[in-house]
């Protein structure tokens, strides 16, 4: 077993989201106060659990969900195309990570449909940081990953 291989893994997923050209930076961590301009990313860990449907009697496999947001400043000008640009980087990012199922052999899946429960999906907000509103994007992103624990007494 080789437990879950963080640091390659989020390496991996940051990796791709560079890729896309759309972001001034991607965090791995939550920001605790307002990124800079442009558009920014964040990605950190939202939830580590087992995952049955692939465990079995030697080795536990593991659902870990990523949260990964995308900040706009709700200020940005022209504002009719604050929405639309979030939506833009959005769907590029769904792609990219849709098209890279095994994000380069790291995992077994990115969990696109929702079988451990969550899919790759999306949902808009806004959000208040350091008094500066922005416009969100958090892009929902399981991972399943094969044999990371081992079941030994």
């Amino acid at each position: 077993m080789t437990g879950l291989n963080t640091a390659a893994l989020v390496d991996e997923l940051v990796s791709k989201a560079l890729q896309l050209g759309v972001f001034e930076k991607v965090n791995t961590h939550e920001p605790k106060s307002q990124p800079g301009p442009g558009m920014t990313a964040a990605i950190w860990v939202d939830r580590v659990q087992p995952f049955q449907q692939g465990s079995g009697l030697n080795a536990t496999s593991a659902l870990v969900l990523f949260m990964f947001r995308i900040y706009q400043s709700a200020f940005s000008e022209p504002q009719d195309a604050i929405d639309p640009r979030v939506l833009q980087a959005t769907d590029t990012l769904l792609e990219k990570y849709s098209g890279n199922f095994t994000l380069g052999g790291q995992v077994r899946e990115v969990d696109l449909l929702g079988e451990a429960g969550t899919p790759l999906s999306s949902q808009a907000g806004w959000l208040n940081l350091d008094g500066k509103i922005f416009r969100v994007m958090d892009v929902f992103v399981p991972v399943i990953i094969s044999d990371v624990w081992s079941q030994n007494a």
